[in-house]
């Protein structure tokens, strides 16, 4: 009788974990080396990233994975109908496998739109139905825990989207890079996939999460990227996702309105609550189903009487309509954004402690662009890419080679991107039409106390430090001033400097108070 080899079932292992990885970790690249072998095609890449030109389904390494994993499982499959028992962790590792396989089989040919929709839903499910039928049907499975048909297709049909819209949403191949992808996935699975399948699926919408970084880093992207992979149930009697499962990501800039129309936005209203409400209107969070997202960009701005009823949200997930004395569910998922210090927010009274506290068990930091390209500079021509096709469209090729050249020569690797992503759009569009791009901190003879333009443009402070005028105490202070001005927070310039957190802040109080 055919047998699984003890070297197959040391596979099996293997397959079992890179299964359950972050597919965004620099793990999930050893993996597949541990997977493959000799047959591992090796890249530039620390870890899975989006490049220009490369697509998901490129990487050969990812078609070999999938091919040995199913003549693995189906080999496990044909043995263990024969008589060949497994023990219960060497069954698990199989039903792990089994998942992956399904996963490559039926969802990720599909673009993560495509799944939710009705036709192409019902085909992919017939498919993957005969595949799991075959899969579940061994005897001895009946010792181990295995998810039903229609959970296990939409737990799948998630990590596709999730996959899909982390790899897209968010680029570059620098370790901040890499890192904020690899948050991000967690925010949606957490760091434990199995028990995310078993039972937090229907749990993490209730969980807040908070995104903070400079402005320009992309944090609505990565809100985005998080609100679009939450967890949609498969209606099996109708063979397809709940139609309101497309474009359930809701976002709502704070900033750019007052108080009471952020009320009215988010909560709803009565007739009659004010002037001017002449018909009910349901809010924001009674139009989010149960898998979307509100996504509060600038919260750190939200006036106090808000914050006490967005505390309620989060805390009892209940709220009530202006001009209403009924409570009513919230069942979506919170997101907020700032770029705001919120330590010092709190410290000076303008953001509640307990709203914060219950914001930050999920926190997700987006890095500044500066960092980004200090650690890789490769990734500024794929970003000045990325900016050019939205831009240009079929020339975008010639525009970003110019870009890219332009940058190199005039800004240099030490320029601060004070304005990060967002600055990099303006600087290549205004390249495109002038063939040029001046800095505003250039405009005012030489750039800002926190900037670092072409060479020659130097800070005040350093030509001061070059001329022997600071003490040490002083050249520290300035240098993490600097800092601070690149990467928009205390925590940020901290880890970047390699010190402690409170002592930037007294450097750049001191800083501060002498201005």
């Amino acid at each position: 009788m055919d047998k699984v080899s003890a070297s197959e079932l040391k596979s099996l292992t293997t397959f079992s974990r890179l299964a359950y990885s972050n597919p965004f970790s620099r793990e999930r690249i050893e993996l597949e080396k541990s997977a493959l072998g000799d047959a591992f095609v090796a890249d530039d890449s620390v870890a899975w990233s989006h490049s220009f030109e490369q697509q998901r389904s490129d990487r050969p390494n990812v078609r070999r994975i999938a091919a040995r994993a199913s003549d693995l499982v189906e080999k496990f499959c044909r043995c263990a109908t024969a008589g060949q028992n497994f023990s219960e962790v060497q069954l698990n590792e199989y039903w792990d496998v089994v998942t992956y396989v399904l996963l490559y089989r039926h969802a990720v040919d599909l673009s993560p739109d495509e799944v939710l929709k009705s036709s192409v839903c019902r085909k992919a499910w017939a498919a993957f139905q005969r595949d799991y039928a075959h899969f579940v049907g061994l005897e001895q499975l009946q010792q181990i825990e295995v998810q039903a048909a229609d959970h296990l297709f939409a737990i799948l049909c998630q990590v596709h989207r999730a996959f899909s819209y982390i790899f897209y949403y968010i680029l570059g191949d620098s370790l901040p890079s890499v890192k904020l992808r690899e948050a991000v996935w967690q925010s949606v699975f957490t760091n434990d996939l199995r028990r995310y399948r078993r039972i937090l699926f229907g749990r993490m919408s209730a969980l807040p999460t908070l995104i903070t970084g400079p402005s320009g880093t992309g944090k609505e992207l990565a809100a985005q990227a998080i609100g679009a992979s939450q967890y949609i149930p498969f209606d099996v009697d109708r063979s397809c996702f709940p139609k309101e499962s497309v474009n359930c990501f809701i976002p709502l800039n704070l900033s750019a309105m007052s108080p009471t129309l952020i009320e009215s936005e988010l909560f709803g209203h009565r007739k009659g609550a004010f002037t001017g409400a002449v018909t009910d209107r349901e809010g924001w969070l009674g139009k989010c189903p149960s898998f979307g997202a509100v996504f509060l960009d600038e919260i750190g701005e939200l006036d106090l009487m808000l914050q006490v009823k967005l505390l309620r949200v989060v805390q009892q997930r209940t709220y009530t309509a202006l001009g209403d004395d009924r409570q009513q569910q919230f069942e979506g998922k919170i997101i907020g954004a700032t770029n705001r210090d919120l330590d010092l927010e709190m410290a000076e009274g303008r953001f509640r402690e307990d709203l914060y506290y219950r914001l930050c068990a999920d926190r997700i930091e987006t890095p500044s662009l500066y960092s980004q390209l200090q650690q890789n500079p490769g990734d500024l021509p794929a970003l000045v890419r990325y900016v050019s096709r939205k831009l240009a469209g079929d020339d975008s090729h010639s525009l970003a080679d110019q870009a890219t050249e332009w940058i190199e020569t005039n800004l240099g690797d030490r320029y601060a991107w004070r304005g990060n992503i967002r600055e990099l759009e303006h600087c290549v569009s205004s390249i495109m039409i002038r063939g040029c791009y001046l800095p505003s901190g250039l405009c005012n003879r030489g750039g800002s106390e926190t900037s670092v333009g072409p060479p020659g443009v130097q800070p005040s402070w350093v030509r001061s430090a070059v001329a022997g005028e600071l003490t040490a105490d002083q050249l520290v202070q300035h240098y993490c001033h600097w800092v601070h001005g690149k990467t928009g927070s205390y925590e940020a310039t901290a880890r970047q400097l390699g010190i402690d957190r409170r002592t930037v802040k007294s450097k750049i109080t001191a800083i501060q108070s002498q201005r």
